[in-house]
C-alpha cells in the first residue's frame, strides 16, 4: 500500500497546519507547474487558485494557468498547451469524470504527473486525487438537515452536473440518510450546472410544484444562493431550509444572516496548497497514496461567527 508521508497527512486531517519549511528551487532549476481549474468564475475555484499559488510561491515554483469555463474540449486543449510548455506536474479539476481523458493520456504520453483536485477522472493516467469523502459529506447533510426539519416533509435535491461523479456521490450519500427517515419524501430532483441562475430556477419549479417543501439541498454554494433567493421571493423565508456546500464567503455571509441555514467549509485555499504539497511530494519521488482527502466541517448558527472571513 502506497503511503502519504506524516507532513501531508496533518494537513489534510486538520486543515489548519500549512507546510512552510521547503526551500525554493535553484534558479537554474525553476520549476513550472500547470493549473487547469473547472471554472475561472466560481468562488471557490477563485480561492483554491490563490492557495496554489501562494504554496507554490514559497516552493519557488511558477504556476502557468489556462481556462476551461466548463467546456470540456477547452480543457483538453488547455492540458496540452501546458505539456508544450513543458510544466513538470499539473493540477487539474476535470470538468466531467470521463470527457476529459484525452487530457490525462496526454499528460501521460509526456510522462507529466497530472494531479485531480476536488473532482475526479475515471482516467487510469490519473496520477492522485486530492479529494473530499463525497458520501460521507452527502450523508453529514442529510443527518444534519433531518434533524433541522423534524425528520418528516418533503426536500429537494438540486445536484450537480450529470456527468461529475463527484456530486453523484455527495447525492447517493444523501439519499442513503434520507431513507432512514419514512417520512421525509425526496419530492424534486433535478441536476445541472453549478450556477446561481440555475438554482433560481429549479427551486422555483421545486416550489411551484410542492408548495409545503421543507428543504432544498444544493450541489454547491452559487446553486444554493440562487435556491434561496427563490424561497425569500416565494415568501416561505422561514418556511424552506436551504443547504449549501463549499464554504465561500457569500455563503458563509448568507448563513450569518439567515438566507442559507448551512454550507460545508471546504477550505479551497488549503485545498490548493494540499494540492501543490502532494505534487512536490510525488516530483521527490516519495510514495502518496492515490487518494488523499480534505476534511470537512459543517457551518451553521452555532459556529458561523469563528467561520466568517476575518476583516
Amino acid at each position: 500500500m502506497l503511503k502519504l508521508r506524516p507532513a501531508i497527512y496533518a494537513l489534510a486531517a486538520l486543515a489548519t497546519t500549512l507546510a512552510v519549511g521547503s526551500a525554493p528551487a535553484p534558479a537554474d532549476q525553476k520549476i513550472t507547474i500547470g493549473v487547469s481549474l473547472a471554472q475561472d468564475d466560481n468562488p471557490f475555484y477563485i480561492v483554491m487558485l490563490k492557495g496554489i499559488r501562494a504554496r507554490a510561491g514559497e516552493l519557488g515554483w511558477d504556476v502557468a494557468t489556462v481556462s476551461a469555463n466548463e467546456d470540456k474540449v477547452k480543457q483538453i486543449n488547455g492540458v496540452q498547451d501546458l505539456i508544450a510548455r513543458g510544466v513538470k506536474g499539473i493540477l487539474i479539476s476535470p470538468i466531467d469524470a470521463v470527457g476529459v481523458n484525452a487530457a490525462y493520456d496526454a499528460a501521460k504520453a509526456a510522462n507529466i504527473p497530472i494531479v485531480s483536485i476536488a473532482r475526479g477522472s475515471t482516467s487510469p493516467n490519473q496520477t492522485i486525487h486530492v479529494a473530499m469523502d463525497e458520501k460521507q459529506i452527502g450523508r453529514d447533510i442529510a443527518a444534519w438537515t433531518a434533524k433541522a426539519i423534524g425528520g418528516e416533509g418533503k426536500v429537494a435535491m438540486l445536484i450537480g452536473p450529470s456527468g461529475a461523479p463527484t456530486f453523484r456521490n455527495l447525492a447517493d450519500g444523501y439519499v442513503e440518510v434520507m431513507a432512514k427517515y419514512p417520512k421525509v419524501q425526496i419530492a424534486f430532483k433535478a441536476d445541472g450546472p453549478l450556477t446561481r441562475e440555475r438554482g433560481v430556477k429549479q427551486a422555483e419549479d421545486a416550489l411551484v410544484a410542492n408548495p409545503d417543501l421543507k428543504a432544498i439541498y444544493c450541489a454547491n454554494d452559487d446553486v444554493a444562493l440562487g435556491a434561496a433567493q427563490a424561497v425569500i421571493a416565494a415568501g416561505r423565508g422561514d418556511k424552506t431550509i436551504v443547504t449549501g456546500m463549499n464554504g465561500v464567503p457569500p455563503a458563509l455571509h448568507a448563513v450569518k444572516d439567515g438566507k442559507l441555514a448551512m454550507t460545508v467549509e471546504l477550505n479551497p485555499f488549503l485545498w490548493g496548497r494540499l494540492g501543490v504539497d502532494v505534487l512536490a511530494t510525488y516530483l521527490k519521488g516519495e510514495k502518496v497514496e492515490p487518494r488523499v482527502f480534505i476534511k470537512h466541517v459543517l457551518v451553521d448558527k452555532t459556529n458561523i461567527d469563528e467561520k466568517l472571513p476575518k476583516q
